[in-house]
């Protein structure tokens, strides 16, 4: 197969589809241009890495591997990455000769966010008439565990581009009927797109209602997340799924992580929740971004959730160009490869306390930060009520209860 060398970058808030720019790549490195046209619209796709200008760009090799973090950004990661890796093996490609550019191909209508990219080019898959949740969920073990799975290309489909390492679908779900549908981009009347996540191996066996514990306390404590809830299989087992908040009916919103904005190797990172703070306030231009990085950062801190990386916050754009913070996502007990948060906070990432948001607070000028963590901690405090309402097991609401911080 011929290498794929150039990509047609355009972003879609509507039906209608703007040409952003072009990518090229040239003796193994990656450019960007953008078009006259989108030069006069005055977006902002990535204000701090890839500003508007008429310039040529040449991407550093690191930390995307030569490509931009706002394109990087819609590349799937993880579990989206495993499939896709699969799939192309069982053609016969070798994963080596397989450039960024042509997994942006791929991804090409159907990737997280705005951004789409031509020429757009995708592996065949079976269509699903009907969505079983235990049945993707059993394959979905299968492929973790190396093995075969006959539903492969279906739940590549499904999984659209999702980044994370757990195994997850985009599906189109009607509140009204309960009903589940395949969402290729387009859904009927009724229906929102919505991702569910599905445990990966290593997860306990009641990961989906931690995970809706975690939402109802974080709502709890003040934090925008967007409408959660808990899906059944037939064999009773629970699955967690998130509305996505990126798509607004068939419209949708310009998404870029704080790894991509800020170039961050969410890997090896030694990025700050100040960091954090002072990008939102950049973008959004109101001190209130202040208030919600904290109130986040607080949160993570006494929930014990240190898989707080810099994929795991974002940004949205409007078409007018308006960003703001995204609302909060993955947000679940969880414990950091290194055993530290993988945020800092207040340059502490081993044993962060309260003093340290204290700290953070005092250094931005958020005059309820008291106030915030506060409310915060009065929320981690009530634990067990949360995990009996969402319908976590003693035994895992016993081991995250004594990680809980309170004291």
């Amino acid at each position: 197969m011929e290498r794929i060398r150039k990509i047609f970058v355009c972003i879609r808030f509507s039906s209608q589809e703007i040409e952003v720019g072009e990518l090229v790549e040239e003796e193994g490195k990656i450019y960007f241009k953008y078009v006259d046209s989108f030069l006069q619209s005055g977006l902002e796709i990535s204000p701090f890495k890839l500003k508007l200008s008429p310039y040529i760009y040449q991407a550093d090799s690191q930390p995307f591997d030569g490509l931009f973090g706002v394109f990087a950004d819609s590349l799937p990661d993880g579990w989206g990455k495993l499939l896709l890796d699969r799939s192309l093996l069982s053609i016969g490609r070798n994963l080596q000769d397989v450039s960024l550019l042509e997994r942006l191909a791929f991804v090409g209508n159907n990737g997280m966010g705005a951004l789409t990219f031509r020429p757009e080019k995708g592996l065949k898959v079976l269509a699903e008439d009907k969505i079983e949740l235990d049945a993707i969920s059993k394959a979905s073990t299968k492929i973790l565990e190396g093995k075969s799975s006959t539903v492969l290309e279906s739940i590549l489909k499904l999984n659209g581009s999702s980044g994370g390492a757990r195994p997850k679908i985009v599906i189109g779900y009607n509140p009204l009927t309960d009903q589940i549908i395949e969402d290729n981009g387009s859904l009927p009347i009724g229906f929102e797109s919505w991702l569910i996540k599905f445990s990966a191996t290593i997860d306990r066996p009641d990961a989906a209602n931690i995970e809706m514990a975690y939402y109802l306390m974080a709502v709890n404590a003040g934090i925008e997340m967007s409408e959660s809830r808990l899906f059944k299989g037939k064999s009773g087992s629970n699955y967690f799924g998130t509305k996505r908040f990126d798509r607004k009916g068939n419209n949708r919103l310009h998404l870029h992580s704080a790894a991509g904005l800020m170039h961050d190797n969410f890997r090896i990172s030694n990025l700050d929740y100040g960091d954090i703070m002072d990008c939102a306030f950049k973008l959004e231009r109101n001190v209130n971004a202040y208030e919600k990085v904290l109130r986040l950062a607080a949160f993570n801190l006494f929930m014990h959730n240190r898989d707080d990386h810099s994929k795991n916050f974002a940004f949205l754009m409007n078409e007018k160009g308006v960003w703001r913070f995204a609302p909060a996502y993955d947000l679940t007990y969880s414990n950091a490869s290194h055993g530290m948060h993988s945020t800092l906070i207040a340059g502490e990432g081993a044993h962060p306390t309260e003093k340290h948001l204290l700290e953070l607070a005092h250094y931005f000028k958020v005059k309820n930060g008291p106030e915030i963590i506060k409310q915060v901690k009065q929320t981690a405090a009530k634990w067990e009520k949360f995990a009996e309402k969402a319908g976590v097991s003693k035994m895992s609401a016993r081991i995250i209860n004594k990680e809980i911080t309170t004291g």
